[in-house]
């Protein structure tokens, strides 16, 4: 009939399906999975990728985790030099410092004496003492238990501790982060160039021998070592050097 063509299929050929039927075998052949091999090789260069991965970031971690511990050590030996040389430099204060070397009464001062270096089982330690009246008039020149003060080394506890007066000693570092070891110490050292006579308004008996009172500046020096618990591989220390602000006065003027 015309209009009607008839397709004949070539020997070997199959025809195509415009009906929605299965699709022929080139179509397939281009629609084709992975092979076995080909998954594997996918995985395992998958694999590389991660373990490197892996490293990197187990690596950045570890860094830090490292410099999160010695910023924290070194913010706590900062915060507690800070604190000793505070509190030191108000040792020897007392309402009536005036009276030590002229007046009447010449009265010694009572505060200005530092006990020892060493405490009990060896350990560094310093004890000073400072007056906590508000003024002259309130002064009784008497030591009282609170006002002694003073810091040590506990090599048992592993920690700086802090004399605060009638409430004992307190530890003044985190021993759950941060373990004081050696070396550490504390002393006090005379400046032997920095002493000086007092001249008084009334002149000496006999030319002014053996009357004339001493001026002494001290410094209170101190290192302190730290370790961190949770890794002892990370160690730091801290040095500090206090002039205490009240001199050591030592004989008395004639009246």
């Amino acid at each position: 009939m015309r209009g009607v063509m008839s397709i004949a299929a070539r020997p070997g050929q199959r025809t195509r399906n415009t009906a929605g039927g299965l699709p022929s075998a080139r179509s397939r052949g281009l629609s084709r999975g992975l092979s076995v091999v080909e998954m594997l090789v996918g995985i395992a260069i998958g694999l590389f990728v991660l373990a490197g991965a892996t490293v990197v970031a187990s690596t950045q971690l570890a860094d830090n985790r490292m410099l999160l511990l010695e910023t924290q050590m070194q913010q706590d030996l900062r915060a507690t030099a800070d604190l000793i040389a505070r509190e030191v430099r108000r040792s020897g204060y007392w309402g009536k410092a005036s009276t030590t070397a002229w007046g009447a009464s010449n009265a010694p001062n009572v505060y200005q004496t530092f006990d020892g270096e060493d405490g009990a089982g060896g350990r560094p330690e310093l004890k000073f003492a400072y007056s906590t009246a508000l003024s002259a008039a309130t002064e009784d020149g008497v030591v009282g238990a609170d006002e002694k003060f003073g810091f040590a080394w506990n090599k048992t506890t592993g920690t700086i501790d802090a004399l605060v007066g009638s409430a004992g000693w307190q530890a003044l570092t985190d021993p759950s982060v941060m373990r004081i070891v050696a070396p550490t110490e504390i002393k006090v050292e005379a400046d032997p160039n920095l002493i000086r006579k007092v001249p008084c308004a009334h002149e000496c008996p006999g030319g002014g021998t053996g009357c004339w009172p001493t001026q002494t500046v001290r410094h209170v020096t101190f290192v302190i070592t730290g370790q961190a618990v949770h890794d002892s591989s990370v160690k730091r220390s801290i040095k500090g050097n206090v002039r205490l602000r009240n001199d050591e006065v030592s004989g008395t003027c004639p009246p």
